[in-house]
């Protein structure tokens, strides 16, 4: 079967070649093989000539891995290859009946040759379990390979762990606590799954158990008349902090938590006189995974993902601390200088908890100790003494400050001492004066520190009343009765000299300044000392030194004003405020009493602000008011404004998208029958006060009719997507489709359906005919059988009679029609009594595109006498 085709020389020159052909015709189906000689010289080379027969060489991994999975209704993939090693293309067929379902796509084909072919294996995880299924998969010169679909899928479980022990806690009990002061506590957030998770903190304000400020201890009539006296409407976020109260769990990563309790006085609608002042707080704080809350549209405001609850527990307590002699404290009358005191006991009434106590400066009056610390049920006497430093009545205010610690708003994990209670004395007290003696002296000559207006005379007290205020025995300024004639109209700015300042007139004074003697007013000679008084030129270049200062002055204070109203401007420049001053040219209306409303209208429910807590009492009415509104449809499919731009540009946090609703997460249609289209709503609640944008992204067939797959949905709206399913092939369907919300959160929704065939079922599958009571023979006997549809999809029907009944003895109307989805359609059988009629007949229905069905007729015949 090999042929060589050469010419051989006697002789090869060098550097030329002889081409030999050797011819390879197979006659059979088998591999051959044999040598070719060749002579060189005295050497002898033998080269193998093998023929072989083309050939597949189709190889499959053993093995698909899935790993550990979350049961969160994902659809995870996995391929595998299929490699043909050979030299001609190979067919493969996979074929699978196991318990748990998997896509497997494609599940026959060709793999060519040196080329691998992938096979994808998609697998559900919607319930938990071990995954351990067989698939059958038949390669071409291979023969049957089985390939094993390995894989765990567990539930996401979150734990919450203490700090010191590492066990799961289930309660924190802060204890006692003052109102206005907090207490914190840390713990440890566990991710116990081996995938990724977003969590929020919810404050469950509405759950069963919880209480809000009741005293556990009391009866349950007081408990009963309490609340019914509490406002309902508690911000429970403002008790309870939780910092960080939102963030992402790596796998099996800790995170550390600080939850603070901060309660303060609870306020009544009216003043009452509380028996007891003690109030108990039970909240449930909830960690849940954020945004998976796809549930039903009735339980919007619960929570259908994985979470863990927290029980937080505590008293609160007010200050108690009484006075003896009281609050009112009386001092004795006393002189300037003198001082008196009064001793006063404080007493800590708490049977729990220690008081920290502080004075505060107040004039006229000390405090010895001014701060301490007071035991439960325990006293401490403090002097209060009273040092006036001037005369009169004194009612003062003495503040005590309550000190403890308090939390910051912005960093919980810091506590700060500082006084969160005010407790106020009165003080009354008086500060008699002493009558004193004045004397007056006439000073001889030179002029005091203080004097009155002559610089003559001045007062001279005792001990400390030196430095009072000098009286002058006449006013010459005001007088006329020694000025001269001439001078006495004379109005100008001149200036009275003292007539005791002749020793310094000698020192340099003003130049442009007038003095006149002080009794005859006449112009006093004003004698300027040229070696120490300023020339003309100095005094101009003073003045211009002044103006250079007070230009450089003048144009800070002008680019100070200019940065504060630019400020002031990017301040105002907003759509709420326009840069209005307050009360500006505007006059106030008048308002009458017949311009209130007789009903206080509820305050409008906003979204809840992102560094606020979410609290489900919130999120119900928030969504109790988007599903209140009716539904958009048909809304714009790409962000137009230029705020749609901008809100559908944003990166949401957790808290916003656990405030979106997109599902059910599940949307089961159930069954179905192939050929035919069935529809079910997505629903979408934007919860937010931003515009969000919805796109939808579905690759499987049975899911391409589903429109519109983008929406920008505005604020508070809800609106719907229909899902439209349709198959031409029966069997359990499971797969899912994904979603983004601005294009960067992604999310997904499982489709489950089982399609089946076309069929009709009958009410019976025998019917006896039988006349009626009273009936003669050869009359017809009549019964109905009903024909009933459970399926979605219209099916048509036509009866007819089983092969061999050719005497047509029984008949059934109507012989065809059709049956509407999950409906019935009543047909009657009759038989017709003759002679040599067959009792016993049968038909069968045949469905267009379905199954069918045989009927058994028979008639029971009854002779009359």
């Amino acid at each position: 079967q090999f042929k060589l085709f050469v010419e051989n020389p006697e002789k090869l020159a060098s550097g030329l070649q002889v081409k030999a052909v050797v011819e390879y015709t197979p006659k059979c189906a088998e591999n051959l093989q044999d040598k070719l000689t060749l002579l060189v010289d005295d050497d002898i080379v033998h080269i193998p000539v093998l023929g072989l027969i083309p050939y597949c060489d189709l190889e499959i991994q053993s093995e698909v891995d899935f790993g550990e999975m979350i049961a969160n209704s994902k659809l995870v993939t996995k391929q595998i290859s299929i490699s043909n090693h050979g030299t001609i293309a190979g067919v493969f067929k996979i074929s699978y009946d196991g318990l748990v379902l998997l896509n497997i796509k494609p599940v026959r084909g060709v793999v060519k040759p040196k080329s691998a072919r992938k096979i994808r294996v998609d697998v559900c995880t919607d319930v938990p379990g071990v995954i351990k299924e067989m698939m059958k998969v038949e390669l071409e010169s291979r023969g049957c390979t089985e390939v094993w679909v390995r894989g765990v899928v567990v539930e996401q479980v979150l734990k919450v762990l203490g700090v010191n022990c590492g066990k799961v806690l289930k309660c924190i009990n802060f204890g006692p606590l003052y109102f206005g002061t907090s207490k914190t506590e840390q713990i440890y957030l566990y991710n116990e799954s081996p995938e990724c998770m977003d969590w929020v903190a919810v404050l469950e304000d509405n759950a069963i158990g919880g209480e809000m400020g009741t005293d556990l201890q009391g009866s349950t009539d007081a408990v009963l008349h309490d609340l019914s006296l509490k406002t309902k409407d508690v911000d429970v976020s403002t008790l309870i902090l939780c910092a960080p109260n939102q963030g992402t769990l790596e796998p099996y990563e800790k995170s550390l938590i600080t939850v603070c309790f901060s309660p303060e006085k609870f306020e009544r609608d009216f003043e009452v006189n509380d028996a007891s002042p003690v109030q108990d707080y039970v909240v449930f704080l909830r960690f849940e995974t954020a945004g998976k809350r796809g549930g039903s549209l009735q339980n919007l405001s619960g929570s259908h993902s994985r979470y863990v609850d927290l029980a937080l527990m505590g008293s609160v307590f007010p200050v108690i601390l009484t006075f003896k002699p009281g609050t009112v404290i009386n001092f004795e009358d006393c002189y300037l200088g003198e001082q008196t005191q009064v001793a006063c006991t404080m007493k800590n009434e708490s049977e729990f908890l220690p008081v920290t106590f502080r004075f505060r400066k107040t004039a006229h009056f000390t405090v010895s100790p001014a701060r301490g610390k007071l035991k439960t049920k325990s006293e401490k006497e403090v002097m209060i003494s009273f040092s006036p430093h001037q005369i009169g009545k004194f009612e003062m205010k003495q503040i005590i400050d309550i000190i403890g610690t308090g939390v910051d708003k912005n960093n919980v994990a810091v506590l700060k001492t500082k006084p969160f209670h005010q407790i106020y004395l009165t003080l009354h007290a008086v500060c008699k004066s002493k009558r004193t003696s004045i004397v007056f002296t006439i000073n001889p000559g030179l002029t005091p520190l203080i004097s009155n207006e002559t610089g003559q005379y001045v007062v001279r007290g005792r001990g400390q009343l030196s430095d009072t205020a000098p009286v002058a025995i006449l006013k010459s300024i005001r007088t006329q009765i020694h000025t001269h004639r001439k001078n006495r109209n004379r109005e100008d700015d001149a200036l009275i000299a003292f007539p005791n300042d002749r020793a310094a007139s000698l020192r340099p004074s003003e130049w442009n300044k007038k003095y006149r003697t002080i009794f005859t007013k006449t112009e006093r000679y004003n004698y300027v000392d040229p070696e120490f008084a300023y020339t003309d030129s100095e005094r101009l270049l003073r003045e211009e030194n002044k103006k250079q200062y007070v230009r450089f002055i003048s144009h800070l204070r002008q680019r100070r004003l200019e940065r504060e109203a630019a400020r002031r401007f990017y301040i105002y420049n907003n759509p709420v405020s326009l840069g209005i001053k307050p009360a500006e040219g505007l006059k106030s209306p008048n308002i009458s009493i017949t311009d209130f409303p007789m009903e206080k209208p509820q305050p409008e429910m906003l979204p809840l602000d992102d560094n606020c807590m979410l609290t489900s009492r919130k999120l119900a009415a928030i969504v109790s008011k988007s599903t209140n509104k009716g539904v958009w449809s048909w809304l714009s499919p790409m962000p137009s404004s230029a705020q749609e731009k901008e809100d559908c540009s944003l990166t949401l946090t957790h808290k916003q998208l656990h405030q979106i609703f997109i599902g059910p997460s599940t949307i089961d249609f159930g069954d179905v029958c192939v050929y035919s289209t069935t529809t079910k709503e997505l629903h979408i609640i934007n919860n937010l006060s931003v515009h969000i944008w919805i796109q939808i992204e579905i690759e499987v067939a049975e899911l391409q009719e589903t429109s519109p797959l983008s929406q920008v949905v505005p604020p508070l709206t809800k609106t719907h997507i229909p899902v439209v399913f349709e198959t031409i092939n029966a069997g359990m369907f499971k797969n899912s489709f994904s979603y983004k919300i601005n294009n960067k959160h992604i999310g997904h929704v499982l489709v489950v359906a089982h399609a089946k065939p076309i069929e009709l079922q009958l009410s019976r599958r025998e019917v006896i005919l039988s006349p009626v009571s009273g009936c003669l023979a050869g009359t017809e006997f009549r019964r109905t059988v009903r024909v009933c549809n459970p399926r979605n999809q219209p099916a048509g029907f036509i009866w007819r009679p089983v092969a061999g009944d050719s005497k047509r003895a029984f008949t059934i109307q109507p012989t065809r029609g059709f049956v509407e989805p999950y409906s019935d359609v009543e047909c009657e059988v009759v038989w017709h009594p003759g002679f040599s009629t067959p009792e016993t007949g049968q038909f069968t229905l045949y469905v267009r595109k379905g199954n069918s069905v045989n009927l058994k007729c028979s008639a029971k015949v009854t002779l009359h006498g």
